[in-house]
This record gives structure tokens, C-alpha cells and sequence, in this order.
């Protein structure tokens, strides 16, 4: 398991300053735990966040008894992209936990390789209720099942730990393949002859011109 260490912030303000000697600050709590400000390594956070994410269980070390949390939410610099605060949620022990994990697609699929279709992913990622020791960092996806346009992968055929149930029907699709459109493209349409239209046009006036002519006559 991930390991952070944590201190205790006990000045609320300065965080530039923190930030300076290398730290970020954060928070943690949960169901049972009081909301408590605390500040860790950017670096370090920076190395675990690109581990394990959201979907990952983190130790966190160093103030009161050890803890058991997910990165609920992290903020970025828009330009550095270093990070800036985090939250962590604390699990209660024995509790299941609800995270959004990334689906991994494996394989290769049948129907885009020898029918030339088209791999379609209607998710990426899946919410599940699972134990946080049998929390998976990701789910793998096997598209070789995918023979055919007719093929289906159902959330009921994805592969989960045992403690692990789907927030969504189990009735919904994965990820299938389409057939590519060959609609031919319609030809242009001509465009009119502008100068057959002016001669129509001078002709039409020539005439009137005439009627006039013999009228005045």
C-alpha cells in the first residue's frame, strides 16, 4: 500500500510559503473523522497521485493512528501542472467504498480487425462498491470477444473482485463495433452557365429595344 506522510497544520494561512519549502497542504476526513488540515511533500503526493490516483487506497501517516483514504479530489496549477491541494476521504474500516475505476481495453477485436469495424467505447471508466483491500486500479476489458457487429460487452461480463458490485445495470454496454460508412459522395451539382443566361438576358433586352423601336414608328 502507498504510504504519505503527514503533519498537522496548526497555521492555516502561508501556504505560499509552503510551498517554497516543498510542502502542499491538504485535508482529510470522513464519516467519523473531523475535517483536519494537514500539509505533505508535493513531490511525494505528486509521485503517488500519478501511481494511484483516485482509485487507489493511501496510508497516510503521522497524525493520530494510521489511516486508511482515497484522493478524493486534487488541484493542479493550470500552467505547471504541479499540485496544489488535495483531499483525502477516510474509510472506515470494513466499509465498502464507492470509486470510479478506469477500464484497461485488452486484446484486439475480431470484427475490427478482419471485418474492418470500428472499436467503440461506450465507457472508460465504471462505478463499483467494493471492500478498499480488494479495490482494483483499473479493470481490463477483453474486446477479442467482439467477433462480429452483432457483439456485445455487458457491465454483467466484466470480471470483478469478489466484494465488488456495479452502481449501474448490469445490462449496459461496454464497448462494441460499428461498421464503417461507405456512402458514396454525392456529385456536385453543375453550376449554371452564367454565360449562356447573359446572352438570354441581352437577347431579351435587344427585343424589347425593337418593340419600342416599331411602336415609335
Amino acid at each position: 500500500m502507498l504510504t504519505l506522510d503527514i503533519t498537522k497544520r496548526e497555521n492555516i494561512g502561508n501556504a505560499s510559503k509552503r510551498r517554497e519549502d516543498g510542502s502542499m497542504p491538504a485535508v482529510f476526513y470522513g464519516r467519523k473523522e473531523e475535517s483536519t488540515p494537514v500539509s505533505l511533500s508535493q513531490k511525494t503526493f505528486e509521485k503517488v497521485w500519478k501511481e494511484a490516483g483516485e482509485s487507489s487506497v493511501i496510508l497516510l501517516k503521522g497524525v493520530g493512528d494510521d489511516k486508511e483514504a482515497l484522493i478524493q479530489e486534487a488541484d493542479f496549477h493550470p500552467v505547471s501542472g504541479e499540485p496544489r491541494h488535495a483531499d483525502f476521504y477516510i474509510i472506515e474500516k470494513g466499509k465498502k467504498v464507492t470509486v470510479n475505476v478506469p477500464l484497461e481495453f485488452i486484446g484486439e477485436a475480431p470484427a475490427v480487425k478482419e471485418l474492418g469495424g470500428v472499436l467503440v467505447k461506450v465507457m472508460h471508466e465504471l462505478e463499483i462498491e467494493v471492500l478498499p483491500k480488494e479495490l482494483p486500479q483499473n479493470i481490463e476489458i477483453d474486446i477479442s470477444k467482439l467477433k462480429d457487429f452483432e457483439s456485445r460487452i455487458l457491465v454483467s461480463d466484466i470480471k470483478l473482485p469478489e466484494s465488488a458490485t456495479p452502481t449501474v445495470s448490469l445490462d449496459e454496454v461496454v464497448s462494441l463495433v460499428t461498421e464503417t460508412s461507405d456512402e458514396e459522395e454525392k456529385a456536385p451539382t453543375e453550376a449554371p452557365d452564367f454565360s449562356e443566361i447573359e446572352v438570354e438576358q441581352k437577347g431579351k433586352k435587344e427585343e424589347e429595344s425593337e418593340e419600342v423601336s416599331d411602336e415609335s414608328k
